[in-house]
This record gives structure tokens, C-alpha cells and sequence, in this order.
């Protein structure tokens, strides 16, 4: 596995000029859920539920966080909801090389190590790159030094007209779903700097489709490959992402693996060739 260099997370601030009622009301809306549906969700009332959000009444720290779950809050913004209450954060921030995270480091590395010849990479809710395999790396030959500096981030190197997008054949379709999987990503965390990595991307200017070497044959995807073009071959690999069940940590909540499955035989044999 290839540890690779990352920015560190802003830390967690209360917002300004907000209390903790506009921002649970913000939250409710957005998962369009009314006060009595949450209010049976967490055994309380509508009628208290709207006296949190319009500031009529304080809820207790056991309430925010009752009232996060089932709203599906984010771990970082549950943390800045007990700030906006006035309680101390909850979840911890660790870094991803302190120690007390060498058990996790070395699961992330035996999964995608075992998972090579294909590639497979860990990343941040920002999409920088923390960790990638020989799968990954041989997928990057030649794109140019000012990319592949830290914090090495996967949007940037895919959608950038001097990264993989040129030699991606299916370019379009590939970049309206990484889009809209970044614009999910951006209503989920409501996170300002995922908004502007976004719209970074978003402006790239879309190269001319390259030529070169097509499929053998036709092949019935069950899923949208990207495929991307490696010395001449078409290679197709479906996109499959792995995140942590109940995270308890800030760090290892906005974690996920990324694993690229072959999406056609003549995938598999070329890597098994290249990478053995």
C-alpha cells in the first residue's frame, strides 16, 4: 500500500450566529421529515420539538444526539450541534497516523493490497487520496507532477484535463456520475469546502473523446464502467465504494474504500498479466 501525504480537517466550530434550533430545523427540512414524525421518532413531542427549533426551550445533550440519529446527521455536524447547544463535541477527531488507529491502518491495508492486481484506493469525505495499491498507481503513469501533489485528491485527478480524463472513452457519462455523487455527498454533510471542490471540477472543460483502441466485443455491463484506456487497451472497471458501520470517530466516519471490480473479461486477464 502507498501512504499518500493529506491535508488535515478544519476543527470542528460552533456556526456563527446560529443556535442549535435553526440548524436542527435545517436538518429536518432537508431529510424532509415534519416535527411529528420526528417527534414520534425520538418518544418527544411536536410541540417540543418546535420550542428547540424556534429557541423557546434548550435540549439536553442526550436530546441533540437522539435528535442527530434520527435525522441521519453526519458525525462532524453532530459534533457542531452539541457546540451550537452549548455542550462539548462528542466524537473525537484522531489522526489518521496516530497509533491508536494502527489496527485500522493495517485492516484498510491487508483489504486493498489483497484486492490487487485491481485497484483500489482509501479516501476522505473530500475525496483525498489517503491510501492507494499497485492497481491505482499503474492507472496514474504519466500524469503530471503538479496533480499528484498533496493532498493528492481522486476528483481532481479524474476529472482534470491534464489527469485521467483524456484517456477516459466514456468521459461524459463518467463525469455527470462522479457529479452527482459529489452533489449527494454535498446535501449529506452540507460541507462549504465540498461545495467548492465541486464547482472546481465542475468548470474543467471536457476534452475531445480520444481515439483509440475499442472492446473486442460488446459487453453487457449490469453497471456504468468507466472505461479508461491503458497502453493502447480499453479497460472497464465498476466503481464499488465500502464505508464504516456506527463510527465513532470524526476520522473514521468520513473514510471510505474504493475498490475498482473488471467489468469484462479481457480486464481481468490484462491485469492479472501486468500486475501478478
Amino acid at each position: 500500500m502507498t501512504s499518500v501525504p493529506s491535508g488535515k480537517a478544519a476543527p470542528v466550530t460552533a456556526p456563527t450566529g446560529q443556535g442549535v434550533g435553526p440548524l436542527l430545523r435545517a436538518w429536518r427540512e432537508q431529510r424532509r421529515v415534519s416535527q411529528l414524525e420526528l417527534a414520534l421518532r425520538a418518544d418527544s413531542s411536536a410541540r417540543h420539538i418546535s420550542f428547540i427549533e424556534t429557541g423557546r426551550s434548550r435540549p439536553s445533550e442526550e436530546m441533540v444526539l437522539r435528535l442527530a440519529e434520527h435525522l441521519e446527521v453526519p458525525v462532524r455536524e453532530r459534533n457542531a450541534l452539541l457546540l451550537a447547544a452549548g455542550y462539548a463535541p462528542r466524537y473525537p477527531e484522531t489522526p489518521l497516523d496516530d497509533p491508536a488507529l494502527d489496527a485500522l491502518r493495517a485492516g484498510m491495508e491487508q483489504l486493498i493490497q489483497g484486492y490487487e492486481p485491481y485497484p483500489a484506493l482509501v479516501v476522505d469525505a473530500m475525496y483525498n487520496v489517503h491510501a492507494a495499491n499497485r492497481g491505482i498507481l499503474m492507472l496514474l503513469d504519466d500524469i503530471p507532477e503538479h496533480l499528484l501533489q498533496p493532498p493528492l485528491n481522486a476528483m481532481r485527478l479524474t476529472l482534470h484535463p491534464d489527469g485521467l480524463a483524456p484517456r477516459i472513452r466514456n468521459l461524459r457519462e463518467w463525469r455527470g456520475h462522479l457529479l452527482a455523487q459529489m452533489q449527494r455527498q454535498i446535501a449529506l454533510h452540507r460541507s462549504e469546502p465540498l461545495r467548492e471542490l465541486y464547482e472546481e471540477v465542475a468548470a474543467y472543460p471536457v476534452p475531445e473523446d480520444a481515439s483509440g483502441a475499442e472492446p473486442e466485443e460488446p459487453v453487457p455491463y449490469f453497471a456504468l464502467p468507466m472505461q479508461i484506456e491503458h497502453e493502447g487497451r480499453v479497460l472497464s472497471f465498476i466503481s464499488s465504494i465500502s464505508t464504516f458501520n456506527t463510527p465513532m470517530d470524526v476520522t473514521v466516519a468520513e473514510l471510505a474504500i474504493e475498490t475498482l471490480l473488471p467489468a469484462d473479461p479481457a480486464t481481468v486477464k490484462y491485469l492479472q498479466s501486468l500486475l501478478p
